[in-house]
């Protein structure tokens, strides 16, 4: 077997940090610049969540007329929505997220997603990962293509928390990937010193094979460290919430500390509410604001230099099913967390719930294409021009034309 294969292999066979060769299963070398680069959190909610349930048009007479079982109630009313402005409110579950939108550091955009139709799970998450809504043939993320527009005098590490590379960090740049959930620092097999000697023998030139081997092995080693002393320190017997908030302590702790991680990506399933809608959010969202709100804190030193972006493949019907229920519909709402958000704020094209309003008479339109926003937090707060703008989103031009950051 080739030593490229056989490292792959091996590498992939631990559901750990991934020791860096070739395509997708890289850790990139640390930072040892002091100065503070600019932080994009990504985190894809897969199965499409609810957004008309979580930011809810609760002044909307369609709204409370098309779901008569799983409309969130007014506010004031027994677990009704929380009230944002007047006409938009909060899901009650999310209330850990309300202290942010009270900052004004956090604000959502109605009315959002891809600019065409796919109810397709599995096509509209590539579509929203790959950058290229409607060309199946893109073989790599936009999240990967970003990574080679960003400055290179500087190394840069991008941190994916799951056990697979993601379509949307999936290229040639290197990337880290971080076990979810409490066994994230768990040994893989290149932990063994047996094998690590091994390795540490095998690619000990300066050949660009070997010098990637040891630059993952001493991001590994810095990311590891990192994670134990914050769980010695921090942990204090405790269960954790779940896996996403454990996640999100990991995440935002190694965007602060000396492994200077730049980007980072996170995904949280269970969002096809098909059957028992209410019973499922009431599950979830708890953990999901609980999750964020860890995010958010665990980022202090540096949330003014951090964005955070939410987003899902696509919304839901208006209307509920005879089940409990919604189906698969068209816009969603996109959710943006920083120290540079301007928030306390719903963007996007509100057009009404009633059913000439709706796409294909059924379901909220696409006002807002998701590469806008995530185009100006590029633009904005990264630092591209045009032309690498560009190359991260391929035949999309950015036509802003509201501005959601300070």
């Amino acid at each position: 077997m080739k030593r490229r294969r056989f490292l792959n292999t091996v590498a992939y066979a631990g559901a750990g940090l991934l020791i860096p060769v070739g395509l997708n299963s890289c850790v990139a070398q640390i930072d040892a610049q002091t100065s503070q680069p600019q932080r994009l959190v990504v985190i894809f909610l897969r199965g499409a969540i609810e957004g008309l349930n979580v930011v809810v048009p609760h002044q909307e007479a369609d709204y409370y007329q098309s779901r008569p079982t799983v409309a969130i109630p007014y506010p004031q009313e027994k677990n009704g929505v929380i009230d944002l402005d007047g006409f938009f409110g909060l899901h009650p579950k999310l209330k850990d997220l309300l202290p942010f939108w009270e900052q004004k550091s956090l604000a959502f955009i109605h009315a959002s997603g891809l600019p065409l139709t796919e109810r397709s799970h599995f096509q509209a998450q590539d579509y929203m990962e790959n950058g290229t809504p409607g060309i199946k043939s893109t073989a790599d993320g936009w999240m990967n293509r970003l990574l080679a527009e960003l400055p290179q005098n500087r190394p840069i590490l991008a941190l994916n928390v799951g056990g697979t590379t993601p379509y949307i960090l999936k290229g040639s740049m290197e990337i880290a990937t971080l076990r979810p959930g409490k066994n994230s620092t768990a040994p893989i097999v290149t932990d063994r010193t047996d094998i690590s000697r091994a390795f540490g023998s095998l690619y000990s030139g300066k050949d660009d094979l070997s010098k990637a081997y040891q630059n993952g092995s001493k991001s590994r080693m810095a990311v590891l460290a990192e994670l134990n002393q914050e769980m010695m320190s921090s942990s204090r017997g405790a269960n954790n919430v779940n896996a996403f908030v454990d996640d999100a302590a990991e995440v935002a702790r190694l965007m602060v500390g000396n492994t200077r991680t730049q980007l980072a990506f996170m995904e949280v399933g269970g969002w096809d509410t098909h059957i028992n809608q209410n019973s499922i959010h009431n599950n979830l969202l708890p953990n999901l604001g609980r999750g964020l709100a860890t995010l958010v804190k665990g980022l202090e030193p540096i949330y003014s230099d951090t964005t955070i972006v939410v987003m899902s493949e696509f919304g839901r019907t208006v209307k509920e099913n005879g089940n409990k229920g919604t189906d698969h519909g068209h816009g969603n709402v996109m959710w943006l967390l920083g120290g540079k958000v301007r928030g306390k704020k719903v963007y996007g094209e509100w057009r009404g719930l009633q059913e000439s309003a709706l796409h294909e008479n059924r379901d909220l339109p696409v006002a807002t294409d998701f590469r806008q926003p995530i185009a100006s937090v590029l633009q904005n707060r990264l630092g591209l021009n045009d032309n690498s703008l560009g190359r991260v989103f391929p035949e999309y031009k950015l036509t802003q034309t509201e501005d959601f950051l300070a």
